[in-house]
């Protein structure tokens, strides 16, 4: 197989972006892989992988909260879900 990563500049906003909307569409494949969807259950599974990914790259929630000032408790109350 090829290799075919390729690196991209993000800034911390952006990458926040991204993980909320591969935390929805998260959230809409597990409602058509429970309707037996074969294909959503695949891609699913490709996201929770790339989400698990993200947030091993993601600076501790500590720096996050301080750096966000006051939409800390915001983001700890989200985390929880």
């Amino acid at each position: 197989m090829l290799d075919n990563n390729k690196k991209i500049e993000v800034s911390a906003e952006q990458l926040e972006v991204i993980e909320s909307a591969l935390h929805t569409q998260s959230k809409i494949l597990n409602v058509q892989a429970e309707a037996g969807g074969d294909a959503a259950r695949r891609r699913l599974n490709e996201v929770k992988r790339l989400l698990a990914q993200l947030s091993q790259h993601k600076p501790a929630a500590q720096d996050q909260r301080c750096s966000r000032g006051g939409l800390g408790w915001f983001r700890a109350a989200r985390s929880v879900e």
